[in-house]
């Protein structure tokens, strides 16, 4: 069997499991299976990143800043869109399929052994997102990697994630997702995301609402942990467009960067970097000491976020974003106006069943000039009609397609027909995968042909 079969055998596995929406707050299953592992985890150091926007792109630039010292990096964020080895990257790049299925081979006497003391106990078997956790954990303790850096699945205190002790935990900002399961208030959901916050550890935040700055403030003393929030101890100070991205100037923990280049598009994602350095500052030199230029540098230049304002067509332009939640939606609103020059944007718009469509539609609907209404390919989608109800309700063109192929062709056509028009594709990672794919394969960067 060729070492794909195999990689593709394992996520076979995974898939057969409980979904990763399925949650029960339980992170001891996931622990009772590294204890049998001798705890991979704890072979490197560990910066552990929650919130509920950014998460994934702030993971990646402090990789990013951390590779660019000299450290073997390893990154774990979900979801993906293509294909699952890129949730659990080595040194900037996908795990190897022979590594991946090494490793589930390396624990898969241990899952049954423990499925086995679950079912005693008359308890769910391990859940896709568990086993994905101690997968990756274990891979990245073959590899060996020097520094983790360790995006939460959901919340934060039960979370599987939540095995390893970050020496930097790294919030980036709370808001309402997920009520179901991790709260209604931004302060219940801060109260569960504040505990990844360990003894001794040091805490980086982005700016949060009043409630969730108080609950952070209060887990780090709990804990002796130190604390810094963007705007008191960092801050970005500047950003400004250039080709490809922007200029960015932070005021960090422990030094001044002034015009540092940064190849992602929006106001969210120069504050993402600003939060990444300040991460970065914290884990190495411990606060005191500056990232020197060359290093900083060559981390921002390198730092990539798929499906994250990332540009996959050009004549029209395509944007692909992930953004599937409201707050998302209202921070690429907020980036297309800001980075880009057009008059009228199309959007293929596509939102699973369990996300906030009518927030995320009324947060895009300022902008569209027409909803190109789709369902991403899951079963968890919404119904396009639904989609085209919400936009049309807000008083937007709307037209309802089938799905990514079709919405994208038909709003490439419409976008074609004038140099002032551009397309969105977003509501959804599922839906930003399909298009990001799609993308590549009819080479939307060489524009539009009938």
């Amino acid at each position: 069997m060729s070492d794909r079969s195999r990689a593709d055998a394992v996520y076979d596995a995974l898939l057969e499991r409980q979904g990763e929406q399925w949650v029960q707050p339980r992170v001891e299953r996931t622990r009772r299976v590294l204890e049998l592992l001798d705890d991979p985890q704890r072979t490197y150091r560990v910066v552990h990143v929650t919130g509920t926007n950014g998460k994934t792109s702030t993971s990646r630039v402090i990789e990013s800043l951390i590779r660019a010292h000299g450290l073997r990096t390893g990154l774990f964020t979900s979801p993906h869109l293509e294909r699952f080895t890129e949730r659990i990257m080595i040194d900037g790049e996908p795990v190897s399929d022979a590594a991946v299925a090494d490793a589930w081979d390396e624990i898969a006497p241990f899952v049954d052994f423990v499925d086995a003391e679950l079912a005693a106990a008359d308890d769910a078997p391990l859940t896709f997102f568990e086993l994905l956790t101690v997968l990756a954990f274990v891979a990245f303790a073959d590899a060996p990697i020097d520094v983790l850096v360790l995006e939460v699945g959901m919340g934060g205190s039960w979370d599987s994630t939540n095995t390893a002790d970050g020496d930097v935990a790294v919030f980036t900002p709370i808001d309402i997702d997920h009520a179901d399961r991790l709260g209604d208030t931004i302060r219940a959901i801060a109260e569960v995301k504040a505990g990844i916050i360990k003894v001794g550890a040091a805490v980086v935040s982005a700016r949060q609402d009043a409630a969730a700055e108080a609950v952070l403030r209060a887990a780090a003393t709990a804990k002796d942990a130190t604390i810094a929030f963007e705007g008191r101890e960092f801050a970005l100070t500047d950003a400004r467009l250039a080709v490809g991205g922007q200029l960015i100037s932070v005021r960090g923990i422990a030094g001044v960067y002034d015009d540092e280049y940064l190849p992602l598009f929006g106001g969210h994602q120069a504050q993402n970097a600003a939060l990444a350095i300040a991460a970065v500052e914290s884990l190495i030199g411990g606060g005191s000491q500056p990232i020197t230029g060359d290093v900083l540098a060559e981390g921002l230049a390198q730092a990539t976020s798929p499906g994250r304002l990332q540009l996959v067509g050009v004549s029209p332009t395509v944007i692909v974003d992930a953004a599937h939640n409201p707050h998302g939606a209202r921070a690429l609103a907020a980036a297309l106006g800001a980075s880009f020059d057009f008059d009228e944007w199309g959007v293929v718009l596509g939102v699973l069943a369990d996300k906030d469509a009518a927030g995320i539609v009324a947060a895009l609907a300022p902008l569209a000039a027409h909803v190109f209404a789709t369902a991403p390919d899951s079963e968890r989608a919404n119904d396009a009609d639904r989609i085209a109800d919400l936009a049309e309700a807000q008083g937007v063109p709307v037209t309802v397609h089938a799905g990514v192929t079709d919405a994208a062709e038909a709003a490439r056509a419409w976008a074609a027909a004038s140099d002032r028009r551009a397309v969105v594709i977003a509501g959804s990672v599922v839906l930003a995968g399909e298009a990001v794919g799609l993308a590549a394969e009819e080479d939307w960067k060489a524009g539009w042909s009938e």
